[in-house]
C-alpha cells in the first residue's frame, strides 16, 4: 500500500460546522457532549404546574380588592369614556392608536354597559366597574406566563425564568397600573409577548423554515403589530426587533449562507415582521372608523370630506356650490393648521394691522363673507346667486370685524420671513387692489367638475393678484403675542399643489341656495383617513410640552425613573378616608435592576479585553454563546424602551418606563443565575434565589397597602418613605 494511499485512508473527517450563530445556543449535532451544560430546554410538566402556580400569584396581586375605589380613577375617566364613545358609535380624537381602546370598548360591552357613563366621579349601580378593571388586568396577569416563557426560550435554567416571574409579579408600580381601565396592562402585554416571541424565533434558528420557526416569526410579527396599536411607544419593541433582524441576517451573510437561503430568510422577515405587522396596525383603525360612525368631539381635527360623511355632522347638509355672498369656513389643508381666522388683535410688529391666523377649534371669528372685487355683488338679493368659478377674482370680509383679508409687499411675515404679511385690513368697497384675490382650483374630488368652486370636495389656492402669491398656512405657530395660533402668510415660492397653499370651504352658510346631502357627494378613502389621522395623533403628542416654570407632581424627567426619585400619586385627593393608590415601584427591584443595566456594557467590556489579551477563557463551552445573546436581547430591550425618552419634548410620567423595567427584570434574574452558577455551588445558587425570591416579595408586601388601595390617613405610613423626594405624606413643592 503506498503511503499517499495509506495517508488518504486515515484522514479525519472534518469537524462539525460551527455557526456564528444568533440564536440562544449552537446547533445541536452528534458531536456535542452531554456534559454540555448549555442545551435547549425541554418543556415538560413540572413547567406548566409552576407557570399555573406563577400566574396563580399574579393574579392575585392583579385583582385582589380590584374593586374597592367605586370612583373614576386616574385616565379611567379618559380611556373608558373612549369605550363608551364606541358603544355610542361616536367619533372622538386621542393621541394614541385604537387597539386597547377597542379592548376597554370589548371589556364594557361585555359589563353591559350602555355608554351613558361619562366615566367622571362615582360609578352608577347600573356600571360594572369592577368587570372592566378585571378584564384589564388579565393583560397584566399575562406577564407572568410570558416572563416565565420568555427566559425558558432564551434557556435559562428553570430558577432563574421562576426568579423572573416573581420580579415582574412583586413590582408594585406594575401591578397598580394593571389594576385600573387603563392602556398600560395591554401595553406591556404585548410588550412582552414581542420579547417572548423572538426569544422563540431565535432558539428555533436551527429549525429556520420548520412549522415551529414560522409559528414563531407569525407570532412575532402580530405582537409588533398589537403593540405598536395600542401605544407609539410600541414602535420601540419594532426597532429593538429590527435590530435583532439585522444583526441575525449579517450572522448568516458572514457564514457564507448561499444567496438563495439568505434571500429566502430576507422575504421571510419582510412578510412576517413588516408586512404583518402592517396589515394589524392598519386593520385596527379599519375598526375604528367603522365603528365610530357618528360626528363627535374629535371629528373637527379631520379633513372636512371626513366630518361631512360621518352621520348628524354639522357639514353633512349645507349647499354645494359657493356663491357670490355665501358666508363661508376656509380650512388649510395643511394638518394642524386649522381655520382661517382673525380677531381684533394687531401684529406687534411690521404693519401693525389686524392680525390673521389658523384657529383649530370652531369659532364666529373663523367666518368670511365672500365678495366681488371692491364689494361688488355683495348682499344682492335681487339676482339669482352666481356660483364663484375658478379664475375668479373675489374679495373676503371678515364677517365680525368687517375688514378685508389683505396682503401687501411693504412687510414680511413675522416668523416666516421670506413671505408676505397677511393681515384684514381695509373696508367693504374700498378700492383697494390688496384685497383682491384670485381663485385657482387645484383639484376636485367630487364627481362634478364643472369650474365651480364646491363646498368640501373642492381643493384651491388663493392667489394675491397684486404680489403674485398664495395664501399659505404651514402650521408654524406665532408668539404669545398670536396666541400660538398658526401663522398665515403669503407665500411667494410655493408650489401650488402644496398642502399649505390649498384650501378647501368647509362650512358654507346661504339661505338662497338649496342645501345638498354631503354624504353623498364625498368620496371617502381609507388610506387618506388612516394617513391623516396619524398625523393629527402626532401633532396631539408633539403639543403635549412640559411647563417648566410650572410644577405638577404627575410629571417626572427620564433620568428620574431607574432612581424611582419621584413615585406619583394617582388621584388628587390625599385626604383621610379616601382611598389613596401611590404609583411606586418595589425599590429592591428597580435599584438592582438598574446597577444590572449601567453595569452589563462593563462586564462585556472587560469580558473582550480578556480575549484580546488571550487571557485563559474563563467561559464553560457554550457559556459566551449562551450569555451573549441572551444578555444583548435582555440589555438592548432596556436599552431601546428608556433612552429615547431623552430625545422626546413631551411630557413624561413614571409609568412611561414599565416596558422597559420589564426587560431590565429579565435581565436581573439572568444575571443572578448567571453569577451563581459561576462562583456558587448548586445547593447555595438555590439559598441565594430563595433570597432574592424572599426579599421582593418582602418589599412588595411592605408597600401593598399603597398598591391595593389605603384609606387611612397617609401620615401613619410615612415611614414607608424611603427617599425625601418622594411625596407620599406631604408634597414640600405644593403650595
Amino acid at each position: 500500500m503506498s503511503p499517499t494511499k495509506h495517508n488518504k485512508e486515515k484522514k479525519e473527517p472534518p469537524p462539525p460546522l460551527q455557526h456564528k450563530s444568533f440564536a440562544a445556543y449552537p446547533a445541536h449535532t452528534d458531536s456535542v457532549s452531554a456534559s454540555v451544560p448549555y442545551q435547549r430546554n425541554v418543556w415538560d410538566r413540572q413547567d406548566r404546574w409552576i407557570v399555573a402556580a406563577l400566574t396563580l400569584l399574579c393574579a392575585f396581586t392583579r385583582l385582589y380588592r380590584i374593586g374597592r375605589r367605586n370612583v373614576s380613577s386616574w385616565d379611567e375617566r379618559h380611556f373608558g369614556k373612549f369605550g363608551a364613545l364606541y358603544i355610542n358609535r361616536t367619533f372622538y380624537h386621542d393621541l394614541h392608536p385604537p387597539t386597547a381602546k377597542l379592548l376597554v370598548a370589548l371589556s364594557e360591552v361585555m359589563a353591559g354597559h350602555n355608554g351613558t357613563f361619562n366615566f367622571k366621579g362615582e360609578y352608577p349601580p347600573y356600571v360594572n366597574y369592577v368587570f372592566m378593571r378585571q378584564f384589564m388586568a388579565l393583560f397584566g396577569i399575562g406577564l407572568a406566563p410570558l416572563a416565565y416563557l420568555t427566559c425558558h426560550q432564551l434557556n435559562m435554567r428553570r430558577r432563574a425564568c421562576v426568579l423572573a416571574a416573581l420580579f415582574v409579579t412583586l413590582d408594585n408600580a406594575t401591578c397598580v397600573m394593571s389594576r385600573f381601565i387603563l392602556l398600560d396592562a395591554p401595553l406591556l402585554f404585548f410588550t412582552a409577548a414581542s420579547l417572548c416571541s423572538v426569544a422563540g424565533l431565535q432558539n428555533s434558528r436551527h429549525q429556520a423554515f420548520s412549522r415551529t420557526w414560522w409559528r414563531w416569526l407569525l407570532f412575532t410579527g402580530a405582537s409588533l403589530g398589537l403593540v405598536a396599536s395600542c401605544k407609539w411607544v410600541g414602535f420601540l419593541t419594532i426597532g429593538l426587533v429590527g435590530l435583532y433582524t439585522i444583526d441575525e441576517l449579517l450572522n448568516m451573510y458572514s457564514d457564507c449562507l448561499a444567496i438563495k437561503t439568505l434571500a429566502s430568510h430576507f422575504l421571510a422577515r419582510v412578510l412576517c415582521l413588516i408586512v404583518v405587522p402592517l396589515i394589524i396596525y392598519a386593520a385596527c383603525f379599519k375598526v375604528h372608523f367603522v365603528v365610530l360612525n357618528r360626528s363627535g368631539p374629535g371629528d373637527s381635527r379631520m379633513p372636512p370630506a371626513f366630518q361631512a360623511s360621518l352621520i348628524g355632522s354639522p357639514l353633512g347638509h349645507q349647499p354645494f356650490t359657493v356663491a357670490y355672498s355665501s358666508q363661508l369656513t376656509l380650512r388649510s389643508l395643511h394638518s394642524g393648521s386649522g381655520l382661517l381666522h382673525s380677531h381684533a388683535h394687531r401684529y406687534p410688529m411690521g404693519s401693525q394691522q389686524q392680525q390673521i391666523t389658523c384657529y383649530g377649534h370652531s369659532d364666529t371669528n373663523n367666518e368670511w363673507i365672500i365678495a366681488r372685487p371692491q364689494g361688488e355683488g355683495f348682499n344682492d338679493t335681487s339676482s339669482a346667486p352666481e356660483p364663484v368659478r375658478h379664475g375668479d377674482v373675489v374679495s373676503l370680509m371678515h364677517r365680525q370685524t368687517k375688514t378685508m383679508l389683505h396682503s401687501h409687499r411693504a412687510h414680511m411675515a413675522p416668523v416666516s420671513t421670506k413671505d408676505y404679511e397677511v393681515t384684514a385690513y381695509g373696508k367693504l368697497g374700498w378700492k383697494d387692489r390688496n384685497n383682491n384675490w384670485r381663485v385657482e382650483i387645484v383639484n376636485e374630488q367630487s364627481k362634478v367638475v364643472n369650474g365651480e368652486l364646491h363646498a368640501i370636495t373642492t381643493q384651491f389656492n388663493l392667489r394675491h393678484v397684486s404680489t403674485n402669491c398664495l395664501l399659505s398656512a404651514a402650521a408654524v405657530k406665532l408668539p404669545s403675542w398670536g396666541f400660538r395660533q398658526t401663522e398665515v402668510s403669503c407665500s411667494r415660492e410655493g408650489s401650488p399643489q402644496l398642502l399649505a397653499n390649498l384650501w378647501v370651504v368647509e362650512k358654507h352658510v346661504n339661505a338662497r341656495l338649496p342645501k345638498a346631502d354631503m354624504r353623498s357627494m364625498v368620496k371617502r378613502s381609507f388610506l387618506r383617513d388612516f394617513v391623516q389621522l396619524n398625523i393629527v395623533m402626532a401633532r396631539s403628542n408633539n403639543a403635549l410640552i412640559p411647563d417648566r416654570d410650572k410644577y405638577n407632581h404627575l410629571e417626572s424627567d427620564p433620568w428620574t425613573w431607574p432612581l424611582l426619585l419621584y413615585p406619583m400619586r394617582m388621584l388628587g385627593s390625599w385626604k383621610k378616608g379616601d382611598i389613596k393608590y401611590y404609583e411606586v415601584g418595589n425599590p429592591l427591584l428597580w435599584w438592582s435592576s438598574t446597577i444590572c443595566c449601567v453595569l452589563l456594557p462593563l462586564q462585556i467590556f472587560l469580558y473582550f479585553a480578556r480575549r484580546q489579551r488571550k487571557a485563559p477563557a474563563v467561559w464553560a463551552p457554550g457559556e459566551a454563546l449562551h450569555y451573549w445573546n441572551g444578555a444583548k436581547l435582555l440589555w438592548g430591550g432596556w436599552f431601546m424602551h428608556y433612552i429615547p425618552f431623552f430625545a422626546m419634548g413631551r411630557v413624561t410620567y413614571i409609568h412611561h418606563v414599565l416596558p422597559a423595567l420589564y426587560f431590565a427584570l429579565l435581565l436581573l434574574a439572568f444575571e443572578i443565575d448567571y453569577l451563581c452558577r459561576r462562583i456558587l455551588q448548586n445547593r447555595l445558587q438555590n439559598v441565594i434565589v430563595g433570597i432574592w425570591a424572599v426579599a421582593a416579595l418582602a418589599v412588595f408586601c411592605w408597600f401593598a397597602p399603597l398598591t391595593f388601595g389605603y384609606s387611612g390617613a397617609i401620615e401613619e405610613l410615612k415611614y414607608r418613605q424611603w427617599l425625601p423626594t418622594w411625596n407620599l405624606y406631604r408634597d414640600k413643592y405644593m403650595v
